[in-house]
Order: structure tokens, then C-alpha cells, then sequence
């Protein structure tokens, strides 16, 4: 099952609004078959970890045992149901990590495996396996999708110079990882002063991978057109009270410009938060500024906060970063001048 999950990750960023899945098949404890979930739309892991079996050893598939981060899918999507491939191939065992939460699975993989009179073992490493599809299982159960707080101050907590106007903080290094962070989440948010201010792209340029859906917060749309936000590098999603034109689902959204239509006497965070879960975007990385980040903080919609530090920097004055609450470190990293600190919500906590 470990093997399964790294197989999994690979697919970071390319499966979503899938989850990431790796399978692997065993026989006699030699692995003669794994594969993973690759991109959206196409075969699922146990698809291609079957596709995957040498010739000579394909017929031992109806005598091995498959290994599965999450329960195979009894339903036709985009693809047809894993559980029928599984049953079609005899394999006589199946391990699972966890149960599907998607309503249209959630169960039914496991149901018709067993009715074939294949022995189903489930809960092994389900932690794990439900801790690699957080956003998944976020947007599932919970209806709404998994927040991810970015920002990066200076040691003395400055976030921005006096006047709002932007200060290089991080280092090259972590900059491509922040580019690596975009790459594996389907939606990025700033505000209204840091579209202005900071002109950003919000793009992964400097990492392989699809570009965010961005998201920008203007109320009064008084953004220029000239932004790089507006490039049609990637869809940009402007968040104002006075025009709607934004589509029913975030796969329609192919580049271009869309307006949602939000009120101004609702908070903007929970208008925002239903949004995305209408147009089925399962997380989005909130990247600023500080006033939209404490927005969030406030009203207790986050999931994580990755907070990068530069150590050898102050900021005289700033403009003061964000505070979280309710938070719980799970982590640090230091890469040359910066350090990242990694939180939770603390209502996160299994």
C-alpha cells in the first residue's frame, strides 16, 4: 500500500477533480503489475496496472492479489468501472485503502467486488490514503473546497514595504517551489490591492504543470485590462457585484475572462468558498494579501498555511503580515535565507 501511494502522487496536479490513485498487483509477493492515475480523463490506476502486466506473466493475474490506494469505481464516467475490469480479469483478492466518498462510488466498488466472491480487505493505511485526497475528501464530505493560506514575510514580520508596494522576499529556490505549490492546486486568489500592486501572473512558469484557475476579488472592477492577470495565460475569474458570466463547471473554463456576481452585504469569503464548490473546484491557494489572508483567518476557512520567512530580511514599517488562529505546526523547512513553517487548522486534527 506504501508503493501504491507513491505510485499516486505522481498524479498531482494532473488528475483533478479525480483523485490520486496507485495500484499495484502482487504475486506471491512479487510485483508484476502498478500503475497510477496519470490525467483526468484518462485510464484509471487499476486500469493501467493490469495494462502494465508482462506477457509472460499475464496469466497470473487470476492469481495475485490487488493492491488499491482507494476504492475502484463501480460507475461510468469518463471511463468504465474499475470494479468490472477487476472481476473480469478473476483477480480473487482485493486490498483497499479507503472507502470513495464521491456519492456515485462511496461504497458500490467495494459491493460489487464482494458479489462476485472476491475477498475485499479495507482500512489499510487509510490515514495515509484519505491524508493524499484531503482536497477530495474535503469537497465531498465537507461541500466545499480544501483552502490552502501562502504568504511570505520578512523576519520582522513585514509583508509587503509601507506604502503596499511589493518587496522580493523569497529566495529563487523557494519561489520554484511556490511555482510547484500553484501547479497542484486548481485555483489561486488574490485580492483586489495585491492584483494592482504586485501585477501578478499567478501562473506555474517556473514549474511544469497546468496553470491555476486565478481568482481575483474587485468588487467595483476597477482592475485595469492590462493586468497580467488578464493575459489568457489561464482563465481569471473576477469576483465583482456587477456582471455574472462565469459557466455552470471549472472544465468549461478555457482561458478568457468570467465575472461572478457577488453581494456586498454577504461575507466575501463564504461567497467565494460557494462558489468554487459550485463550479467544482476542490481547493484553492489563497496567496493575498494580507487583508483577504485575515479575511479567511477570521472566519476560520483554512485548511493549511505554508508561511515563508526570510530570516536575513527586514522590512522597516511594512505592512504587517497576517495572524493566524487556531493553528498547529506540522513542519519546517529551511532553504538558504528562508524557512517555511507549515500549520493546520486546528479542527483539522483527526
Amino acid at each position: 500500500m506504501h508503493r501504491c501511494l507513491q505510485l499516486a502522487r505522481a498524479g498531482a496536479g494532473y488528475v483533478a477533480p479525480n483523485p490520486m490513485v496507485g495500484a499495484v498487483l502482487v504475486h506471491h509477493n512479487r510485483i508484476i503489475g502498478e500503475g497510477y492515475h496519470r490525467e483526468y480523463g484518462m485510464p484509471h490506476a487499476e486500469v493501467n496496472c493490469i495494462a502494465s502486466v508482462k506477457n509472460a506473466d499475464r496469466h497470473l493475474i487470476s492469481e495475485s492479489v490487488l493492491y488499491v490506494s482507494l476504492e475502484p469505481c463501480a460507475h461510468y464516467g469518463k471511463t468504465p468501472p474499475c470494479a468490472e475490469l477487476i472481476i473480469q480479469h478473476r483477480i480473487p483478492k482485493v486490498v483497499v485503502g479507503c472507502r470513495d466518498p464521491f456519492p456515485e462510488v462511496n461504497g458500490k466498488g467495494i459491493e460489487k467486488l464482494l458479489a462476485a466472491g472476491i475477498t475485499v480487505i479495507t482500512g489499510v493505511l487509510e490515514k495515509e490514503c484519505r491524508e493524499l485526497n484531503k482536497r477530495f475528501f474535503t469537497f465531498h464530505t465537507q461541500h466545499r473546497p480544501f483552502i490552502v493560506l501562502k504568504w511570505a514575510q520578512s523576519r520582522n514580520g513585514a509583508i509587503a514595504a509601507r506604502d503596499g508596494s511589493a518587496v522580493q522576499i523569497s529566495n529563487a529556490y523557494t519561489n520554484r517551489l511556490v511555482h510547484r505549490w500553484r501547479s497542484e492546486e486548481p485555483a489561486i486568489l488574490v485580492g483586489t490591492r495585491t492584483a494592482m500592486l504586485d501585477n501578478p501572473s499567478l501562473t506555474t512558469r517556473l514549474w511544469p504543470g497546468e496553470h491555476p484557475v486565478r481568482l481575483v476579488i474587485d468588487r467595483t472592477l476597477k482592475l485595469p485590462g492590462t493586468l497580467q492577470l488578464y493575459d489568457a495565460k489561464a482563465p481569471t475569474v473576477i469576483f465583482n457585484e456587477h456582471r455574472h458570466t462565469v459557466p455552470d463547471s471549472d472544465r468549461m473554463l478555457r482561458g478568457g475572462n468570467w465575472f461572478y456576481q457577488v453581494s456586498g452585504e454577504v461575507s466575501i469569503v463564504q461567497q467565494v468558498i460557494s462558489a468554487l464548490y459550485h463550479l467544482r473546484i476542490q481547493s484553492v491557494l489563497v496567496e493575498g494579501g494580507a487583508q483577504i489572508l485575515q479575511l479567511f483567518i477570521n472566519e476560520n476557512s483554512w485548511d493549511e498555511a505554508r508561511i515563508i520567512t526570510n530570516e536575513s530580511l527586514v522590512i522597516p514599517g511594512g505592512i504587517k503580515a497576517p495572524k493566524l488562529i487556531n493553528e498547529m505546526q506540522t513542519g519546517e523547512e529551511h532553504f538558504f535565507s528562508d524557512s517555511i513553517t507549515y500549520y493546520i487548522h486546528s479542527a483539522s486534527k483527526q
